[in-house]
């Protein structure tokens, strides 16, 4: 009876493993919503199916090279809980995401492409308590942090990998051989103006390498914030998942880069928010760009 105890015991301690659903080294390019996903669905060949907690994995080729393609889902804890679900069940090299964003910097236009070499989670903050004209945080201030606003008070987040202790952290970066060599093949890409013949972008739109994004689940559409998130962060882009895909592939030492195009100006646009007007724009040129870049990648 003890014998039988203790095994049973052990199979209950014993946690569950995923099975690996494919052994081929891919690159994963991930997307957040289904226009995203629609702009690069086509340029997968010989795709396979796979179908995981209500998500569609597409493995297969894009420009010879084995891809993943995959939505991570709106929002910052959808986009850590579905990279790291990628990462468990399949083989990766690196995590390549495309899709659109905010724009922040005012000498960003719509239509834009945005290859960020930092990605920061402004809303990692302390509340802090209303003392007579001003605020008192929680926690003693770090030099190193961001600015404040209001209340809010940056305090990063404390994280390490296989390689490097746990730190404080305010920023992630993308991998820089990635980087590298976005900037490469950016001068060869051309970009969308037009949604229609009737509509189109009063300039054409450019890549620029380089810069800070920032994330957070929420839909950013005020132009005080936006100063804020300039003058804080020096952010050029804001999204809603990106910097926890960044995170999440930090934690594995898994290489990642993130390419967002701007379908709005994030609160700064002259009238109302523009991202239901260029949306599909914003979604292909991303994807433009992202094709040419896997294409370029090293067998």
């Amino acid at each position: 009876m003890k014998i039988l105890c203790l095994a049973l015991l052990a199979i209950v301690a014993t946690p569950a493993v995923a099975k690996p659903l494919d052994r081929t080294p891919r690159t994963v390019v991930m997307t957040a919503f289904a226009p995203e996903w629609e702009s690069l669905a086509h340029s997968v060949e010989r795709p396979k199916t796979y179908r995981i907690n209500g998500l569609t994995f597409l493995t297969g080729t894009m420009a010879g090279k084995p891809v993943l393609l995959m939505q991570s889902g709106v929002s910052m804890v959808n986009a850590a809980m579905n990279t790291q679900l990628v990462l468990d069940r399949f083989t990766v090299r690196r995590v390549v995401f495309s899709g659109i964003a905010g724009g922040v910097d005012p000498a960003l236009s719509i239509g834009d492409v945005v290859v960020p070499e930092h990605w920061a989670q402004y809303l990692e903050v302390s509340f802090a308590r209303k003392a007579g004209g001003g605020w008192t945080p929680p926690e003693p201030l770090d030099p190193a942090a961001p600015i404040s606003y209001g209340m809010m008070f940056p305090r990063g987040v404390n994280v390490g990998n296989a390689v490097e202790a746990a730190k404080r952290h305010y920023d992630f970066p993308v991998d820089p051989g990635l980087l590298a060599l976005a900037r490469k093949v950016a001068a060869g890409v051309t970009l969308r103006r037009c949604v229609t013949k009737e509509r189109c972008l009063a300039e054409n739109p450019k890549i620029v390498v380089g810069g800070t994004g920032v994330s957070a689940s929420v839909y950013a559409d005020n132009a005080e914030f936006r100063t804020y998130l300039t003058s804080a962060y020096k952010a050029d882009v804001v999204d809603m998942e990106s910097a926890a895909v960044a995170q999440v592939a930090y934690a594995n030492a898994v290489p990642v880069i993130i390419f967002r195009s701007l379908s709005d100006l994030a609160g700064g646009d002259a009238g109302a928010n523009q991202m239901t007007v260029f949306m599909a724009l914003a979604a292909a040129n991303s994807a433009t760009v992202v094709r040419a870049f896997v294409a370029a990648l090293p067998n």
